[in-house]
This record gives C-alpha cells, sequence and structure tokens, in this order.
C-alpha cells in the first residue's frame, strides 16, 4: 500500500472495529506471550535494491491485521529491507515513501493492542556484500528506533538470519545494534537478537550461537534470542514434508536447555510446515512442547503472510492461503491455555488451480506448486529462488 499523509492523518484519529476476542483472549489464558506472523513483501525483489512498489515488492494488507487479531495474534514481525530505507548507505537519509510505508504498518498494527516488530530482511548484508561496518550499523538502528522510541509496543529484530559469517562479527553486530537502540531513547521495548547460521534453533549451540551471544549485554536488560525452525529435512524450509511427527520438539530442546541454563528468553521468529497430517501432528508436538517451557519461550510467529504468496505452501495470507485454510485451525489453539493435547486430524489440502497467473502475482519458486504461466502481457521473472513473479 502506498503512504500518504492523510491515511497515516486518518489512521491516528479513527480505527476499524476490531472482530470478536476469542475465547482464550477473553479468558487471557495465553500459554505464550506471543502469538503471531511475519508480514513479507516489502523485502521482495532483493537483487533489485531499489525497485518500484507494487512491482518488485509490496506493502501488507491492513485489514489482514485485524483477521489475525481476531485469530488470537498479537505479534506481526514486520519485514522490509535496509537498502531502500536508508537507499545512500547505513548512515544515510531515510527515503520519505519508504519509512512512511513503514511506519503506517507499525503504527496500525499498535493501535490495535498489537506489537510489531521492525525487521530488516537482511542476512547482516547490504548491496549483498557482508556488513563490517559495526559503527555504521549503531548509527543505522540509532536512527531507527529514534523514530519509534515512544511505542513501547514496537520490538526491534537487529537482522534476519545471520549466516556464513564470522561469528564474532555476529555478536559485534548485535552489540552495536542493541547500542544504538538504547542510545536512540528506545529504552522500553524488546530487542530481539538473531544468530549465525541462518538463526537456526536446532543449531543453536552446535553453531557457536550459544557461546557467544551468550554474552551480549543490554542495559535495560529485554532481550528475548530469536531463533527460526522449520522441519524438513534440511531446516530450510523449501519442502513440504517434515521429517517426523516429533522433529518440531526435538530440534527445540538443546536451545530450550541453553535458555534455561543462562536464564535467558527465546522465541522463535520463523516456522513453518506443509499441509499433511505429519506435519500438523509436528507443529501441535513442537508448540506443546514451547507451552510447557513457557518459562523460557515467549512464542512463535508462523512464516509467512503478504499479499503476494499467492499459492506459496505455507502461506497464510487470508482468506485462502494454504496455511490459513489448513494449519491455523489446527494449530491456534496451542497458543492458548485450552488447547487440546490431542492432534487433531488435518483437512484434505486442495489442489492448486490450474490456469495462468495473474500480473504481479506469483509463477514459480521452490515448493511452488501453483500456475507457472503468466496471463497475456506478462512474463514470469525469478525474484529469487524461493519466488518467481509475473511482471
Amino acid at each position: 500500500m502506498h503512504f500518504s499523509t492523510a491515511i497515516v492523518a486518518a489512521l491516528g484519529l479513527a480505527s476499524s472495529a476490531l472482530a470478536a476476542p476469542t475465547k482464550a483472549e477473553r479468558a487471557q489464558s495465553r500459554k505464550m506471550q506471543f502469538f503471531g506472523i511475519n508480514e513479507s513483501g516489502a523485502e521482495f525483489g532483493e537483487k533489485n535494491f531499489t525497485g518500484v512498489y507494487g512491482k518488485e515488492f509490496i506493502w501488507y494488507d491492513l485489514s489482514t491485521v485485524d483477521t489475525f487479531i481476531s485469530q488470537g495474534m498479537n505479534l506481526f514481525r514486520v519485514n522490509f529491507l535496509m537498502e531502500r530505507l536508508t537507499p545512500s548507505g547505513l548512515t544515510g537519509s531515510f527515503d520519505p515513501l519508504y519509512l512512511g510505508n513503514l511506519t503506517q504498518q507499525v503504527n496500525y498494527i499498535t493501535s490495535k493492542g498489537a506489537y510489531a516488530m521492525i525487521q530488516p530482511h537482511n542476512y547482516g548484508r547490504f548491496h549483498e556484500a557482508i556488513i563490517t561496518d559495526t559503527a555504521g550499523f549503531k548509527t543505522w538502528w540509532k536512527n531507527v528506533a529514534a523514530q519509534y522510541k515512544n511505542n513501547d509496543k514496537v520490538i526491534f529484530d537487529t537482522n534476519n538470519e545471520y549466516h556464513d559469517m564470522d561469528q564474532q562479527l555476529v555478536f559485534d553486530l548485535n552489540q552495536a545494534a542493541i547500542n544504538g537502540i538504547r542510545e536512540a531513547g528506545a529504552t522500553k521495548q524488546i530487542i530481539t537478537p538473531e544468530g549465525n547460521s541462518w538463526t537456526g534453533a536446532w543449531t543453536w549451540v552446535s553453531s557457536g550461537n550459544a557461546a557467544s551471544l551468550v554474552n551480549l549485554k543490554d542495559p535495560n536488560n529485554n532481550l528475548i534470542y530469536q531463533m527460526h525452525q522449520y522441519l524438513d529435512t534440511d531446516g530450510s524450509g523449501t519442502h513440504a514434508e517434515c521429517v517426523s511427527s516429533t522433529i518440531f520438539r526435538e530440534r527445540l530442546v538443546a536451545a530450550t536447555q541453553w535458555l534455561k541454563q543462562n536464564n535467558k528468553k527465546g522465541l522463535i521468529g520463523e516456522f513453518a510446515a506443509g499441509v499433511n497430517d505429519q506435519c500438523i501432528t509436528a507443529l501441535q508436538d513442537g508448540l506443546k512442547y514451547m507451552g510447557e517451557n513457557s518459562d523460557v519461550w515467549t512464542g512463535a510467529l508462523w512464516w509467512a503472510a503478504g499479499p503476494w504468496w499467492g499459492d506459496y505452501m505455507y502461506s497464510m495470507e487470508p482468506p485462502s492461503g494454504p496455511a490459513y485454510t489448513g494449519i491455523l485451525p489446527k494449530i491456534k489453539d496451542y497458543f492458548f491455555g485450552d488447547a487440546t493435547t490431542t492432534p487433531t486430524n488435518p483437512s484434505t489440502p486442495s489442489t492448486p488451480s490450474a490456469g495462468t497467473a495473474k500480473k504481479y502475482t506469483q509463477c514459480g519458486g521452490k515448493g511452488w506448486t501453483g500456475p507457472t504461466v503468466c496471463e497475456s502481457g506478462s512474463t514470469c521473472k525469478v525474484s529469487n529462488e524461493w519466488y518467481s513473479q509475473c511482471l
């Protein structure tokens, strides 16, 4: 959605009505502090860092925020690109339209009583180069945090999935972000450091993240360590199949022990699995385990929602994303006190429709089972290995 001062002004004056809260919401019986979703699309077109709104990238449908809140969600991880926010560099000025769109999203989410996680989806890189300028990274975060320092429902995520980097550098970047955020005057908000090796929960200890990041310092003592966990063979989140019906729980055990031993808090910032019996059982089992260990696990966020995901196997975009219809009804009660302990059987996933993909919609990528031929006047272009789009 394009930013306009009129829209933002209107958001400050009025808000749409919320759907009725769930029984669990009314009873305030959350098993964990957070139940949420990744909003993904503003980071699309990663090879075209400038990008064109509505062509390479898209912002999020604000009406879906109300839909997710009505399902009990209270945390939205808002994905975007650093290069689009500060096009001239880490210490450069903001692009006013991109910042305006981001702020519009944040203000809408938090006006509804939910939390908005500001999340640069950059993998520890800027224009594809590993960020080594920790001072510049600190400045970037100080400037960003200053925009939201008075909003207690904002959460700062230092960067998405550092990987293939020197472990000391990952530590230094996280610490620089923490320092910059606090120096900006954002002293009440949660910060979520992420680890190396794609911040995987299952490799948190073996990768060296545990030994290194345990030493991060926050003067306000409000860190929650963010980890990601997928249930396919290589943990990449690119397959519909899950290793076993207990793999989610199994991949959380070592990280859970580390959190407990070090008196730390954790958050699963991304998780997902395919719409099939084994995966749904695994999801339920893992979320049950997290609820049983809510002294250290604060919650989990599904990957992903967003207007352009189409029939992507993990899409939870309302009203027809495969995970919205096939996963959400089966897992949402595991975030609340009245959750069943008996895994439920999933509905049979629908067969993707044949035909052509409309302009600006998905037409390919790993795991994509929808149409791969674009309608007349557009061609399927590769954005990344997981997403191709009709342009």
